[in-house]
C-alpha cells in the first residue's frame, strides 16, 4: 500500500437529512432576558444561525468548494492523515505546511493558500512561490482518530517530518497559530536539521523558556504573566474542561448540533478582531464549514484530546532547549494574550517580529492577505 494516497472528501445526503432533523428537533435552554452574552452564548444569536445550518446552509457545495484543491492521505504508523497538497506557480517554490488549531480545521488555510502558492496572481513576486501542504491535526476533520494516548505537539511534529520526506521534502518551513504553534514550535526544537524556519502568529499557552534560579523577569513579562492568568480564570474554562475531562463534554456535543455550534462559534466571537460582531469577520458558511467538518466526522471528542495530551507533555523547556531554526513571530492585537519578544527570544531564535495592525486568532481566515505577506517576506531571506 502506497504512503501517500488521493483522498475524495466524503458527501452523503443521509447524513445532511440527518443533522437537518436533529437542528429542527433541538431543546431550546431559557435565557436571562438581555444577558448580552454574559451568561455565555446569545440564545437569538443560536437560534438564527441553526435554522440557516437546517434550511439554508449546503453543505454540498461547500464540498465542492473543498475539493477544488489537491487532497491526499499519508500512512503514518499512527493512523492516515489528510492533507492538501497545492503545488507553488514559481522558479523555486519553498515546501511549507501550515497546521491548523482548535477550533479551527483544515478550511481555515483555504483562503491564504493560493496567495502563496501563486503569488504572482495576486499581484506579488513568483520568486516567493511555495509548495503548501496543509494536514488535518490527528483526530482533526479527515485526519484518523488516535486510537492510542500520547498524541501530543511532540508527537505530532514527527508525523509531519515523515509526511513531508514521503512528499519528498528533506528540508521545509513551517507555519502555525494556536496549537499548530505548537506544533510548529516542537518542529524547531526537535527537528531543527530538517527546518527551514517556522513562522507563528501566537506563541504556545504551555511555553515556558527555561529560567534560572537567579533570572529576574522584566516588568513586562512580570505583567504579561498577570494578564495571562487573569484571562485563563475569567476565559480558561473549556480549556480546563478539555485538557483534564476531555471524554465528558463530547458526549453531548458529539449528539447536539446546536451544542457544538455554540461550544465553537463562542470562540470564534471571543477570539477574532470582531467586536462582538461575528458577521463582520466570516460569513455564516465560513463558518458553518468548519462546525459541519466536526460534525460530519464526529471528532469534536478526539479534537478535545490533544488539550489533554499536551497538558501531560507541555512545551516547558529545560536548561538547553532552544528553537534553533529561524522565527518569524506575527502578532495579531486581538490575539489571546500575546507575550513581550523578551519572553519569547527566551527560547526562540527570534529573526522577525510583526506587529500586525488588525486580526485575531484565526488569523489565515481572517487576515489572509496580512498573513501571507509576512510570511512570504520572513522566509524571502531564506531561500536558497
Amino acid at each position: 500500500m502506497a504512503l501517500v494516497e488521493r483522498f475524495t472528501i466524503p458527501y452523503t445526503s443521509s447524513a445532511v437529512e440527518d443533522l437537518r432533523n436533529r437542528l429542527q428537533r433541538t431543546r431550546w435552554p431559557d435565557e436571562i432576558p438581555n444577558s448580552n452574552w454574559a451568561y455565555g452564548f446569545d440564545l437569538e444569536f443560536l437560534i438564527d444561525i441553526c435554522r440557516y445550518w437546517s434550511a439554508g446552509f449546503d453543505w454540498k457545495a461547500q464540498v465542492d468548494r473543498i475539493s477544488a484543491f489537491n487532497h491526499y492521505t499519508f500512512r503514518a504508523k499512527e493512523g492516515k492523515i489528510h492533507f492538501i497538497h497545492a503545488r507553488g506557480q514559481g522558479p523555486a517554490p519553498m515546501p511549507l505546511i501550515l497546521t491548523h488549531g482548535w477550533p479551527g480545521s483544515f478550511a481555515e488555510m483555504l483562503q491564504i493558500i493560493p496567495l502563496l502558492t501563486h503569488p504572482a496572481a495576486h499581484g506579488f513576486d513568483a520568486a516567493d512561490s511555495f509548495d503548501v501542504v496543509a494536514p488535518g491535526l490527528p483526530g482533526f476533520g479527515f485526519s484518523d482518530k488516535p486510537a492510542n494516548e500520547g498524541m501530543n505537539a511532540y508527537r505530532v511534529a514527527g508525523i509531519w517530518i515523515d509526511l513531508m520526506r514521503a512528499l519528498g521534502y528533506d528540508r521545509f518551513a513551517a507555519q502555525g497559530g494556536d496549537l499548530g504553534a505548537g506544533v510548529s514550535t516542537a518542529l524547531g526544537l526537535r527537528h531543527s536539521p530538517h527546518m527551514i524556519g517556522i513562522h507563528l502568529n501566537f506563541i504556545p499557552g504551555s511555553y515556558r523558556p527555561h529560567i534560572a534560579a537567579d533570572t529576574v523577569l522584566t516588568p513586562a513579562e512580570q505583567e504579561f504573566a498577570a494578564r495571562a492568568a487573569q484571562w485563563r480564570d475569567q476565559n480558561g474554562a473549556y480549556a480546563h474542561l478539555q485538557g483534564t475531562r476531555p471524554q465528558t463534554p463530547a458526549y453531548a456535543l458529539n449528539d447536539s448540533p446546536a451544542g457544538l455550534a455554540a461550544w465553537i462559534l463562542e470562540k470564534f466571537r471571543e477570539w477574532s478582531d470582531c467586536g462582538g460582531d461575528l458577521y463582520s469577520r466570516f460569513s455564516r458558511d465560513e463558518l458553518l464549514t468548519n462546525v459541519t467538518l466536526y460534525w460530519m466526522t464526529e471528532t469534536i471528542s478526539s479534537s478535545f484530546r490533544m488539550y489533554y495530551e499536551n497538558r501531560r507533555a507541555p512545551l516547558h523547556f529545560a536548561e538547553g532547549d532552544f528553537v534553533h531554526s529561524p522565527c518569524a513571530i506575527a502578532c495579531f492585537p486581538k490575539e489571546i494574550a500575546i507575550p513581550p519578544r523578551t519572553w519569547v527570544e527566551r527560547g526562540y531564535n527570534v529573526q522577525r517580529w510583526t506587529e500586525m495592525p488588525r486580526g485575531g486568532h484565526f488569523a489565515a481566515a481572517e487576515e489572509p492577505v496580512l498573513l501571507a505577506d509576512d510570511i512570504r517576506a520572513f522566509f524571502r531571506n531564506l531561500r536558497t
